[in-house]
C-alpha cells in the first residue's frame, strides 16, 4: 500500500512543484490550502506524514502541528517562508520532525 502525504501550503505553486516528485516515490499525494481542513485530513488516521506551511489563512501551521502532536506521532515536516533561527526554534519545540526554509529544492524535501 502507498504511504499518503498530506501536503498543506495556502501557495498552489508549492503544492504543484511538490506533487510530482513525491509521487514518482510512489507517494499519494493529498492537498490542501486549509489549516482547519489539514487538521481533519491528519486525525483521520490515514496520512503518513504531512509537510506543512506556517502561513495558512484559516489556522497558523504552529496550530495545525500543535494540534497534531496532541493525538497523534504522524511526522511533520514544516516548509515555510520564516527561515530566521527563532522561527526554526519554534517549529521543532511545537513537534516538528524537521523544518525546511522556502526557496528550497524540492529534491531535499522529498529526500
Amino acid at each position: 500500500m502507498s504511504k499518503r502525504i498530506l501536503l498543506v501550503d495556502d501557495e498552489k505553486s508549492i503544492t504543484d512543484i511538490l506533487r510530482p516528485y513525491f509521487e514518482r516515490e510512489g507517494f499519494v499525494v493529498v492537498t490542501t490550502d486549509s489549516g482547519t481542513e489539514a487538521l481533519k485530513l491528519a486525525l483521520e488516521g490515514r496520512t503518513d506524514l504531512v509537510v506543512l506551511d506556517l502561513m495558512l489563512p484559516d489556522m497558523s501551521g504552529e496550530e495545525v502541528c500543535e494540534r497534531i502532536r496532541q493525538d497523534t506521532e504522524i511526522p511533520v515536516l514544516m516548509l515555510t517562508a520564516r527561515a530566521d533561527v527563532e522561527s526554526r526554534i519554534q517549529g521543532l519545540r511545537l513537534g516538528a520532525d524537521d523544518y525546511v526554509a522556502k526557496p528550497f529544492s524540492p529534491r531535499e524535501v522529498v529526500q
